[in-house]
């Protein structure tokens, strides 16, 4: 994915956004709330302008997420957080919970609900993630969530059915060889 959104959505009006950020593991999702503000800023939208809300840990994203969805204040909200791998089975609780509980947000009130959360086997793959070598996740969140508020925003200023909104689109295509890295 770019870095930044396309030169013909420049003049665009930037969509308001919230962005949750989980504490636990805070090394890492410190690093991608920069990646995430920076995106912002890149795409033309005034950091200032940014409601961010701390989270204890990435299972509570979800009722957080909740909460501002329900404000109607917010075109978009990206939830950041990262959970690595222990011993048992925790993370996969804790990982599928986070992403049901996301997902059924934004479903359920219209307001895309990015899912900016690391589920990793160790930190090492963590740290790559969070402006390492593969990327910043966050910075991606925050182009999903930018993306997904005009396409709906298009949607619901279009005056016919037939709504079409791909200005310079850019895909992702593992299998063609793009590891989506920013």
């Amino acid at each position: 994915m770019s870095e930044t959104l396309p030169d013909s959505q420049a003049d665009r009006a930037m969509p308001v956004c919230a962005i949750i950020v989980s504490l636990y593991n805070g090394s890492i999702t410190g690093a991608m709330l920069r990646g995430a503000i920076d995106a912002y800023a890149r795409s033309g939208g005034d950091p200032d302008a940014l409601a961010i809300v701390e989270a204890p840990g990435a299972f509570d994203l979800v009722s957080i997420a909740a909460n501002l969805a329900h404000t109607g204040c917010y075109d978009a909200i990206v939830c950041l957080g990262c959970v690595i791998k222990g011993e048992t089975e925790h993370d996969r609780h804790i990982s599928s919970a986070v992403a049901n509980g996301l997902v059924s947000i934004s479903v359920d009130t219209g307001i895309p609900v990015a899912f900016g959360v690391l589920t990793t086997n160790n930190v090492e793959q963590a740290r790559a993630r969070a402006g390492g070598d593969e990327g910043n996740k966050g910075a991606e969140a925050m182009l999903a969530a930018l993306a997904s508020a005009d396409a709906i925003r298009a949607i619901e200023t279009a005056e016919h059915p037939n709504v079409r909104f791909t200005p310079d689109l850019t895909v992702n295509d593992k299998a063609d060889g793009d590891t989506g890295v920013l």
